[in-house]
């Protein structure tokens, strides 16, 4: 890590390479899902890239590194915990228009649907359009918006608001 510190490419890469077997290890063992864990380990490379100067070569870089993985594991177990409180698979989320009304039915809640979305005010119609239906990152919905990151949650919410008041949604 010192000859990486000083701008050795090659020591960095080799670095990089010999850490990932004890990144993926702490990862796996508190995450347990492959996909989880390979982000996990993604963040901690992209951490360990941004902080390596704060290491002291003068200490072992063994527990730097372990203490760095962690807390990337945690934080992404975290967030799989809220999300997981929030969301519902989509096999078990059920259709959004109800099968067993008459097809003429279906049509008059596409209908309402549609009409609802259109009076929505253009900026919510936007970031609901862009955040939820695109489903673009915050960043990359803002910056094609116009909106901050702020003010498009804030319309996306209240969009999604309106859309559960008019159709009845709790």
């Amino acid at each position: 890590m010192a000859a990486a510190q000083m701008g050795d490419a090659r020591a960095y890469d080799r670095l990089l390479r010999e850490c990932l077997p004890l990144l993926r290890s702490i990862c796996r063992a508190r995450l347990r899902d492959a996909t989880e864990t390979e982000d996990a380990v993604q963040d901690a490379l992209l951490t360990l890239h941004r902080v390596r100067a704060t290491y002291d070569p003068a200490r072992p870089f063994t527990p730097w590194i372990s203490a760095i993985a962690e807390r990337r594991a945690l934080d992404r177990g975290r967030a799989r915990g809220r999300r997981t409180g929030r969301e519902i698979e989509l096999d078990h989320a059920g259709p959004i228009i109800d099968p067993s009304l008459p097809p003429a039915e279906r049509g008059l809640e596409r209908a309402e649907l549609r009409a609802a979305l259109r009076d929505l005010p253009p900026s919510q119609a936007k970031a609901l359009q862009l955040a939820k239906i695109e489903e673009l990152s915050l960043a990359e919905a803002s910056a094609r918006s116009g909106l901050s990151v702020g003010a498009l949650k804030v319309a996306t919410h209240r969009a999604l608001h309106t859309l559960r008041k008019r159709l009845g949604a709790p």
